[in-house]
């Protein structure tokens, strides 16, 4: 997608270098519509330059910093040099990700959306989580609650969540804890049955996490894990833990939860 408008004093942004000449060099800013960039040789690179065509090459994809904007006079100064590599990175991946994401857009509503509901869509998008990307990720984790706050209508959101959880790879970590479980009753199976699947949730599990709990060796039983993030992972955890505790100790038996596997001669 490219942004109507003007870029900002001191925002980094992705273009394509259009020309070479020995005062400077012209970018095709690939983010704002129509826009051109002149970056004065004195900006290309730390120190004396000789030959412009040292440092850049046409076509070739740069990261620039702004330095002003005239738009009376359609002019925008751009620098390469006061751009680190550590920011060339971040922008040149930012930008890609905007790319998949003007994709998934096109996947979500066919190529023939309406102007007025790309604008709609889009600028909600944005307003609510900065970029195309971030949406349609939040989208993938959280769902239909991610979208709640948006001004988009309800088959909008339907379709971005469909295309996010279809598209969208969500970063998820694993987290892993145990729970021994016990009961003296002569139907003792049975509680400790009850007590894993209190564990598991009763579908109390938030959509964005992923629980498995397995046997590993009596009174053993593994809880793993999987979500997004480690905060809301360790929480889960911790969750199903306490709920399978709680369910055998109500049914009067005893249960332990620790994070690393106890060993038989402990």
């Amino acid at each position: 997608m490219k942004y109507e408008g003007w870029p900002e004093e001191g925002e980094l942004v992705v273009g394509k270098v259009d020309d070479i000449e020995d005062f400077g060099v012209f970018v095709d800013l690939e983010e704002y519509e129509g826009k051109r960039g002149l970056v004065h040789v004195s900006e290309v690179a730390s120190g004396w330059i000789k030959n412009v065509r040292d440092h850049v090459n046409e076509d070739q994809t740069v990261v620039a910093k702004v330095l002003d904007v005239d738009e009376s006079a359609q002019q925008i100064d751009l620098s390469l040099k006061d751009v680190n590599d550590h920011q060339h990175s971040d922008a040149i991946q930012e930008w890609k990700n905007e790319q998949k994401a003007d994709k998934w857009l096109t996947l979500a509503f066919g190529e023939d959306m309406a102007d007025d509901q790309f604008r709609r869509v889009t600028n909600g998008l944005l307003a609510s989580f900065g970029s195309l990307y971030d949406g349609f990720e939040q989208a993938a984790i959280h769902g239909y609650d991610a979208l709640e706050d948006t001004d988009l209508e309800d088959d909008e959101r339907d379709a971005i969540v469909e295309t996010a959880r279809e598209n969208v790879s969500v970063p998820y970590v694993t987290v892993t804890g145990y729970v021994s479980l016990t009961s003296p009753n002569a139907d003792g199976v049975d509680d400790v049955k009850e007590a894993l699947q209190a564990a598991e949730g009763n579908g109390d599990v938030p959509d964005e996490a992923e629980l498995d709990v397995t046997y590993v060796g009596s009174p053993e039983y593994r809880l793993r894990v999987q979500a997004p993030n480690y905060k809301t992972a360790e929480s889960e955890l911790e969750a199903a833990a306490d709920r399978a505790v709680a369910e055998i100790d109500g049914l009067g038996g005893e249960g332990e939860y620790h994070r690393n596997r106890q060993l038989e001669d402990e």
